[in-house]
């Protein structure tokens, strides 16, 4: 098992330390012998990729890891290699961590159950919590699928759909807190405390469950960003005044949030090397053409360079490309983009719809929703 560094992934969720052992062991009797079983997961900031043989229906993988982290099996394919088939892919997520570690798969690694190490037991008590709503999203996702051409570009059809969706999300957040509030000394809780840190609706009993977690779960790199993700997240909510910041344009010029004061501005967080950001700024270039003329402007703020490896030209040619024709500002740092780091950003795309004063009045706007919020807003203000 020849082990290959591929490139920068992710850092690590754990505070630097000792390596340790681990060994995987799985069963997959579905799979021939002689097929390759491909193991992806993330070590000290990065990615790994190893590959096992099936034979007799069993694989085994074996390496070292300072902590859990999370990775993915896939079944005779390869998704990093250039050219590689990704379409029907059969694989599954679990956690790498020291220690023993079991997998199982009955007909599928899709389907496959992971367990012996701490982490994996847990997380596989909460997936069997979650399972009655991520039922719903299979289902959902099954409905999304069979949707015509002509049913996704239509925004009734999909603003219906997305709400559906969204509702079933929302049912899961009890699911997560329950289960952080029961097991304060497990990983998945930190890792259910990250993700919901930036949930506004949520964050006061967010920072409630943190102060109850175990300390060294708290000393963990994780651990010790919480904290800094739920201030951040008060001082975004919906609500709230908005942060002002500089940043410079293409040209060297810094450029001011406070410079719009007076108009209704909203802030995209995005990148050149976001897909879900390309797919998106269509719909933001019609609502721009829709609403610029009544007190409406955008601020792009690009998540470009650094960490990501793009460059200032690959930043202004996807502006090109995509016909983005207001302002725009980065300071090419990607990830660690000063402005989307003070606004808590952990995903893109996000955006941040401020009124005159300088007041969030709403947050995370796609599709639909985005020109739906700007009608409510910007046509009673020209009536």
């Amino acid at each position: 098992m020849k082990k290959v560094i591929l490139s920068a992934l992710l850092l690590a969720p754990m505070a630097l330390m000792a390596q340790s052992d681990f060994t995987l062991k799985g069963a997959a009797k579905s799979v021939a012998n002689g097929k390759k079983i491909y193991l992806v997961y993330a070590e000290n900031g990065q990615r790994l990729t190893d590959s096992a043989i099936v034979s007799n229906g069993s694989f085994e993988f074996k390496g070292k890891v300072t902590s859990p982290v999370m990775g993915n099996l896939f079944n005779n394919v390869n998704p990093y290699k250039k050219g590689a088939n990704t379409r029907n892919m059969d694989y599954t997520a679990l956690y790498i961590e020291p220690g023993n570690i079991t997998i199982n798969s009955a007909d599928s690694l899709k389907s496959s159950v992971a367990g012996g190490s701490p982490v994996n037991i847990d997380n596989a008590k909460l997936n069997a919590l979650l399972k009655p709503f991520t039922e719903k999203e299979k289902a959902l996702n099954e409905e999304y699928a069979k949707f015509t051409k002509e049913q996704k570009e239509d925004d009734a059809v999909m603003d219906a759909f997305m709400e559906k969706y969204n509702a079933v999300r929302d049912q899961k957040t009890p699911v997560y807190l329950s289960f952080v509030k029961s097991n304060p000394q497990s990983y998945i809780s930190l890792v259910q405390l990250g993700a919901l840190a930036s949930n506004d609706k949520v964050v006061g009993e967010v920072e409630k469950l943190y102060a109850a977690l175990s300390p060294e779960l708290k000393a963990t790199k994780t651990g010790q960003s919480i904290p800094k993700t739920i201030e951040a997240t008060k001082k975004t909510a919906v609500g709230v005044m908005a942060m002002d910041f500089a940043q410079n344009d293409p040209n060297g010029k810094a450029v001011k949030l406070s410079d719009f004061k007076g108009k209704y501005v909203l802030i995209d967080f995005w990148a050149s090397w976001c897909g879900p950001c390309r797919q998106e700024n269509p719909n933001v270039v019609e609502a721009f053409a829709k609403f610029k003329d009544k007190n409406f402007t955008i601020l792009g703020v690009s998540l470009d360079g650094g960490n990501t490896k793009t460059t200032k030209e690959q930043w202004l040619k996807a502006v090109e490309d995509d016909k983005l024709t207001w302002t725009h500002v980065s300071d090419m740092q990607g990830w660690a983009n000063e402005v989307s780091t003070a606004w808590g950003i952990r995903g893109i795309p996000a955006n941040f719809l401020v009124d005159p004063s300088g007041k969030i009045i709403a947050k995370d706007l796609r599709g639909g929703a985005l020109h739906k919020k700007l009608a409510e807003v910007l046509d009673k203000k020209t009536k």
